[in-house]
This record gives structure tokens, sequence and C-alpha cells, in this order.
């Protein structure tokens, strides 16, 4: 992550390295869904595995947990979080900044120290899975690192990713629905009893123009990206459904606590974070938030 630096190029920095596309949002309303019947986790039975990208690991969040460091996976993530209520006999949080689909069957390289394939972590004794990935399979740094404008009312990134009637960012979404529907497959492979749940992403922009210049991203980039993100939630929406699966919306009951709202809160910082997190990414408050979303799913207080 790039450190604080004067003036407004630190906010663009920031900006683009908070698009990093560790996990993203829902805009639109959804709803919850709950898994297929699965044998029992909790009470001092059954294995947890939560795979993930950064909206799992929660960087800066709390204190380091597990390896490799480059994971910048947090002991106050919403695995954790949920592992506390259920009390598994074990837990397994390999979720990782940066992970893609691949990363799920394939080591990741970190900044520092590699990730073994997340799947390696789910055995025939796993009884529930979280999953929350997609958001770097789209590739939000790439596509959006020129939102960053001085114009409230601007639109660069739109402009350009729907430049000549192409829309890349709902492509992107489109071809990263089958990678995580085969996902959901290999795991109900490698652990038949398990429950599964895919975790959305909580909301991150608000309804309306957005606030900048806080978070300097014109209108119309705001309105696009709120979009194409909704379009990304109800993706795992479907692919949960499709691959039986279950969905917990953390979109909705997210509403109201996005990078603009008042600092004591919001559940995702801003470019610039009153809360230690990282930038554009879930707070300790938003982690819980979407712990609460997942216990309500197990029908769990």
């Amino acid at each position: 992550m790039a450190k604080k630096s004067g003036g407004g190029g630190c906010l663009v920095v920031l900006l683009v390295l908070g698009l990093l596309g560790f996990g993203y949002y829902k805009w639109q309303h959804g709803s919850s869904s709950a898994p297929p019947d699965g044998a029992d986790t909790g009470g001092g039975t059954g294995r947890y595995v939560a795979l993930g990208d950064s909206y799992t690991s929660s960087p800066r969040t709390g204190r380091q947990a597990g390896t490799p460091a480059g994971c910048e996976r947090s002991d106050d993530n919403y695995p954790h979080l949920v592992s506390a209520k259920l009390k598994p006999a074990t837990f397994a949080d390999v979720s990782c900044s940066g992970a893609t689909t691949a990363s799920l069957t394939a080591a990741q390289k970190t900044s520092n120290g590699t990730n073994p394939p997340q799947l390696d972590a789910v055995t025939t004794k796993t009884t529930l899975v979280t999953l929350g990935i997609g958001g770097n399979d789209v590739g939000f740094l790439q596509l959006a690192s020129s939102c960053a404008t001085t114009n409230s009312s601007g639109s660069p990134c739109k402009d350009r990713l729907t430049a000549g009637g192409r829309d890349q960012l709902a492509e992107r979404i489109d071809a990263a629905a089958p990678k995580v529907g085969a996902i959901l497959d290999r795991i109900h492979t490698k652990a038949p009893q398990a429950k599964v749940v895919v975790v959305g992403y909580p909301t991150v922009l608000p309804d309306g123009d957005g606030c900048w210049p806080s978070l300097p991203v014109g209108a119309g980039d705001v309105a696009y990206f709120r979009e194409a993100l909704g379009k990304l939630n109800k993706m795992l929406e479907d692919q949960a459904d499709g691959h039986r699966a279950g969905y917990a919306d953390t979109a909705t009951p997210g509403k109201g606590h996005d990078v603009c709202s008042a600092a004591g809160t919001r559940w995702v910082e801003g470019v610039l974070p009153a809360s230690p997190a990282a930038p554009l990414h879930p707070n300790a408050r938003g982690e819980q938030g979407m712990a609460d979303a997942v216990l309500a799913l197990l029908k769990l207080p």
C-alpha cells in the first residue's frame, strides 16, 4: 500500500491502490439465500474454511493473522468473527489481499511471501466454507486508474470504458461468472458435506453524486461504478444460486454506511481512512456487519 504524501496526488494514488479490485459491492437491493443443508458446524464440531480476497482478509483493521504477511489478513475480519460465534472444532482463514479465482487453485505470490492455493485448506472434513471473490478478476485497478478528476460532474472512466459501444466492466463481470461457478463446483467436490456461502461485497458508494472532492470521482463515474458493482454482486448471487451455495447479501445492510457517510457510521473507508483499514476497504465496523450477514444466513444470533 502507498505511504501518505501531501497534496492532491495523494488522493489519486490512494484511489488507484484502493481500487485494486479486492472485492466489491452491491448497489442494487439484493437478498440473502440460505445454503442447502449440510453437516453442522459449531459448538466444538466441524471445520470452517474462509476463502477470499482483501474484503475478506481485511487489511490493517486488526492484528496480523497467519502467514504470509503479504496477505494482510487481520484477526478481526468477518471469518474470525463468524468463527468466534460458531466455535467450530477447526478454523482456517486462508483469504489473501489481491486474490483472484486463480488464487483458489494456484499459489499466489504477494509482496511478502506466497499464499498456497486457497482450496488446499478445503478437505473432506470441511463443513462450512465462505467465499468472497471476484473483484480482482474484473480488474478494477486497471480499469479505474484514471478516474480521479478535478471535475465534480465528470465521467472520464465511463467515457473511456464504454467507448465504441462496448462496456468493459460488464464484459469482465460476465467473463468472471463461470470462474466463480467452477470454484463452487470444486469446493463441493472437495467437501461434499459442506455448507457453502458466497459473501457479497458491501455498499461502497452512496446513491446520488458521491462526495467530491473527499472522493475525487465525478458524479458520472460514481453512477457508472455503482451500477457496474451492482452487476458484480448480482453475478455472485446468480452463481451461488446455480451452484448449490447460499448468498450473504452485505450491500443491503451496508446502505448508508458507504465511504461518503460519517466517520462514525461508515463500514467502508475512503481514500484517506479515518479508522484503521486500507483505502476503500471495510473497517472493523464493516467486517462486523459482514459477519452479521453471514451469521443471520446460518440462523445464528
